[in-house]
C-alpha cells in the first residue's frame, strides 16, 4: 500500500509540474508585413497597430511606419503612419499613440492619423518597448543603454537604471514589470526590485494574463506561460524555422495572442488555451 501510495504522489507531483497551457494558431497573414516589431490591439475600435520597420532594426533611414490591420488580419493599411525610422514598442494614451523609435518617442494623433510631435531623449540610443499605466504615464525602456524612462507631460525623465538586458515592459497597478534579460522582474512604487522568474531565453515581449502570470517572447522564436510563483512553460517555439517572435498584442476578453514574426514578415493570431 505505502508503494502504491508514493507512486500516487509522484504522479501527482509531476501532473502539477506538466503543461497546462497552450497556443492554437487562429490565422497569419501572407509574408508582406513589413518587418513587424510591435503589435498593440485596440479592442474597442477593432482594430490591430503593426510597427513596421521596413529596414534594418536599429538604422534611421525614414522607412519606418506605423499599420492599421483589421483584427482577422484580412485587412491592412501598410501606410497609415509612414516616414519613422525602426518603430518599435506602442502605447495609447486617450486618442494618442506614443512609438518609440531609436532615439525620439512619436506620438501620434489617432483621429486625424497626423504625427503631433517627436519627443527626443538626449542620451537614449534604441528606445524599444513602451507602456501606460492605468494612470496614464508612459514608460520606455532603452535596450542599448539599459535605461527606462518615465514621460511627465511628455518630458523624458530617467527612470532605472543598470537594467541590462532590458526590453518588455508592462505597468500593472503601482508596479512595472520588466524582462530584463533571461530575467522577470517586477519594479514596486518605491523601485524595489524583486525576481520573479528566470527564462531560458532573453525576453522582448510581456503581456499580463491575470492573477499575476505573463506571457513572454523571446526575439529568436519562443514564446513563454510565466506563472505568478515563476514557473515556465515554453508555449512555442519556432526559432528552427528562424520565424522570430517579437513584441506581441494580446486580447484578453478572447484570449488572443498576436505575434508579430519581425524578419518572417506575418503577423500570427493564436488563441491562448
Amino acid at each position: 500500500m505505502k508503494h502504491l501510495l508514493s507512486a500516487v504522489f509522484i504522479f501527482a507531483a509531476f501532473a502539477s509540474n506538466a503543461q497546462q497551457h497552450s497556443l492554437q494558431k487562429l490565422w497569419e497573414t501572407d509574408t508582406v508585413i513589413a518587418i513587424p516589431e510591435s503589435v498593440l490591439p485596440d479592442v474597442k475600435s477593432s482594430i490591430l497597430y503593426v510597427a513596421l520597420i521596413d529596414g534594418q532594426p536599429w538604422e534611421a533611414d525614414g522607412k519606418g511606419g506605423v499599420g492599421k490591420m483589421s483584427m482577422d488580419g484580412k485587412k491592412n493599411n501598410a501606410t497609415w503612419i509612414t516616414g519613422l525610422n525602426a518603430p518599435k514598442g506602442m502605447g495609447k494614451v486617450g486618442n494618442r499613440l506614443y512609438v518609440a523609435d531609436i532615439n525620439e518617442v512619436v506620438v501620434i494623433n489617432i483621429p486625424t492619423g497626423k504625427i503631433e510631435k517627436k519627443i527626443k531623449f538626449d542620451s537614449a540610443q534604441g528606445l524599444n518597448d513602451i507602456t501606460v499605466s492605468d494612470k496614464g504615464t508612459v514608460y520606455v525602456s532603452d535596450s542599448k543603454t539599459a535605461n527606462i524612462w518615465q514621460l511627465k507631460n511628455d518630458k523624458p525623465v530617467l527612470y532605472l537604471t543598470n537594467m541590462t538586458g532590458i526590453n518588455g515592459l508592462r505597468a500593472v497597478n503601482n508596479d512595472l514589470y520588466i524582462l530584463s534579460g533571461k530575467s522577470f522582474v517586477k519594479a514596486d512604487a518605491n523601485k524595489k526590485i524583486t525576481k520573479i522568474a528566470e527564462l531560458e531565453q532573453g525576453g522582448d515581449g510581456l503581456e499580463p494574463i491575470g492573477n499575476g502570470d505573463f506571457i513572454a517572447t523571446s526575439w529568436g522564436g519562443w514564446i513563454y506561460y510565466i506563472h505568478a510563483d515563476g514557473r515556465v512553460e515554453t508555449l512555442l517555439d519556432t526559432h528552427v524555422e528562424k520565424k522570430n517572435t517579437a513584441d506581441i498584442g494580446y486580447d484578453p476578453a478572447k484570449r488572443i495572442v498576436y505575434v508579430p514574426t519581425f524578419f518572417g514578415k506575418q503577423v500570427v493570431a493564436y488563441k491562448l488555451k
